[in-house]
């Protein structure tokens, strides 16, 4: 199963993206789940250490329904808006909680295959750096990243909104990157995917 981790609060251009990227597998015989930040109640990690010593969290928000989807997650995409040059507070929010579910097992996001989506409101506003940070928590994890190769898709897909969902639904630029990087996760899934 593939899970999109959407990490916008609003249901615009970011999650249309996302369920694009989904529908794109789907065409290719995957399954996919699609869970979205928005309306979520979700606290911030604070590194209490409680996951360390109990192997579970401490704070038992509706982060608990992604914990056990991501159990049964072959790969992961998160796809964010950019906010101030990097993922969304409720992107990073949920990557710092699953510390919770790695505390239990070490080996929980190994050789999972990961790829990232960055929607912005300028055609040059951060979504590199998004991804990067994305990139990051896939690496330090042990999974391994994804993005669409050369020419377009270097680290993963990227949009220009214009702050709106048409922006987004209007940007040839930013399908052609979603279709090179969906179609290299699909490969990656193929190649390095079966555990």
């Amino acid at each position: 199963m593939i899970v999109g981790i959407c990490g916008s609060p609003r249901k615009q251009a970011t999650e249309h993206v996302l369920e694009e990227a989904l529908r794109m597998l789907q065409e290719k015989g995957l399954e996919t789940k699609l869970w979205t930040v928005r309306g979520k109640w979700i606290e911030f990690c604070t590194h209490c250490d409680y996951c360390l010593k109990n192997k579970e969290c401490v704070l038992q928000d509706d982060l608990q329904e992604l914990y056990a989807l991501l159990t049964e997650a072959k790969g992961i995409i998160f796809a964010t808006p950019v906010y101030n040059g990097g993922v969304s507070a409720q992107t990073k929010a949920v990557m710092d909680r699953t510390r919770s579910v790695v505390a239990g097992d070490k080996n929980f996001f190994k050789n999972k295959i990961g790829m990232g989506i960055a929607t912005g409101g300028d055609r040059n506003g951060g979504q590199e750096f998004a991804l990067m940070q994305i990139h990051t928590f896939y690496i330090i994890n042990g999974m391994i990243p994804s993005g669409g190769g050369f020419f377009g898709a270097n680290l993963g897909a990227t949009f220009w909104t214009k702050d709106t969902l048409e922006g987004a639904k209007l940007d040839e630029e930013g399908f052609r990157s979603l279709k090179k990087t969906t179609k290299r996760f699909a490969e990656y899934l193929e190649l390095y995917g079966k555990k």
